[in-house]
């Protein structure tokens, strides 16, 4: 499943090197080079190994998205799961070959619908693009819900609504997931919290959250920084150049959201259950752990879990999806989904 990435070349004289983390990318002052993520492999039918479906959408100027369908009966209700991935909000890739296939596999051993989300990244397109972006695919997909169809007849006999018809014909809006890897989690966070603020169309309820490794940092110092302090350091310098706008650091609400202050609080989170997923090897392990529990005494009324993998480190399922921890996390997942 793993996309060996393109050796970089040697750091270019011609322009003031900003940031770099190798294999994956260096960011200049005047260009980006992306050297893993961006690869492109087409929607399809996995028909020998999982039976899933998949194809490509159009939200927007700035978003698109791919969907999967398990292979099941027409009339058939699922989960849908809108997913973002992850990469630091500047790499990775909704068409990327390691998503295509991590989600062939999960879609059919979870049965659900899933709509993995293609958003613009920074720095061309600075945080919080991909916050936008993100609640644009949210958005979009609420309104593929029966509640649109039915109050909106004559518009769609006008010619003015589109339904999508996995979505449409598919979707158990009752639950409705939101999920992410990484800096996708953090964006998954983001979104129940602009629900929570602003609502959803047509009733729409956000059913829960799954937090896979969330990048979220902080000034305060956790157990876990001590596993790669170049790491962790290398995390906060990634953020600075995502988001150049913010004055606060690491303790901007947008990448530490249980910093004094952040708005709304915690306790509303916009959804009733909530998945993390830690790794026990990951420099990020206790910013996950950290939001579990703060938001387990916030007060918010609904119901939180936590796993974690032993002995591994961030995002090891796209690298080794076959390992057993790998197994038992989507395992973890997909019960949570259907639960």
């Amino acid at each position: 499943m793993a996309a060996a990435p393109v050796t970089p070349p040697p750091a270019s004289a011609d322009d003031e090197l900003v940031y770099e983390s190798l294999p994956c990318i260096r960011v200049y002052k005047n260009r980006v080079e992306r050297y893993l993520g961006s690869e492109f492999v087409p929607a399809s039918t996995d028909a020998a190994a999982t039976g899933v479906a998949s194809r490509d959408v159009v939200i927007s100027a700035n978003v698109s998205a791919r969907l999967y369908l398990p292979r099941l009966g027409d009339a058939a209700k699922l989960p849908i799961l809108v997913y973002y991935h992850g990469g630091g909000f500047c790499i990775g890739s909704a068409f990327n070959p390691i998503f295509h296939a991590y989600f062939n596999a999960f879609a059919g051993l979870a049965t659900a619908l899933v709509v993995s989300v293609e958003y613009r990244l920074a720095p061309e397109h600075p945080v919080p693009a991909a916050y936008a972006d993100s609640w644009d695919a949210l958005t979009w997909v609420v309104s593929q819900s029966s509640h649109l169809a039915s109050s909106s007849s004559a518009a769609a006999a006008a010619g003015d609504v589109d339904r999508d018809p996995w979505i449409a014909g598919h979707a158990d809006f009752s639950r409705l997931y939101l999920g992410g890897e990484s800096a996708g989690a953090n964006i998954a966070h983001h979104m129940a919290m602009r629900a929570a603020a602003e609502g959803l169309a047509h009733g729409a309820r956000i059913r829960g959250l799954v937090m896979v490794h969330p990048y979220f940092l902080g000034t305060d110092r956790v157990s876990s920084d001590d596993l790669s302090p170049e790491t962790r350091e290398n995390l906060a310098s990634l953020w600075r150049v995502v988001c150049p706008s913010s004055t606060a650091g690491d303790d901007d609400p947008l990448i530490n959201p249980l910093v004094d202050g952040a708005a709304p609080a915690l306790v509303s989170l916009a959804c009733a259950r909530v998945l993390v997923c830690v790794a026990e090897g990951d420099v990020l392990r206790d910013r996950g752990r950290a939001y579990y529990d703060r938001l387990r005494a916030s007060g918010w009324p609904g119901e939180a879990e936590i796993w974690q993998a032993p002995d591994k480190g961030h995002t090891f399922h796209f690298m080794d999806p076959c390992c057993d921890e790998a197994v038992a996390q989507d395992k973890v997942i997909s019960d949570f989904l259907n639960r």
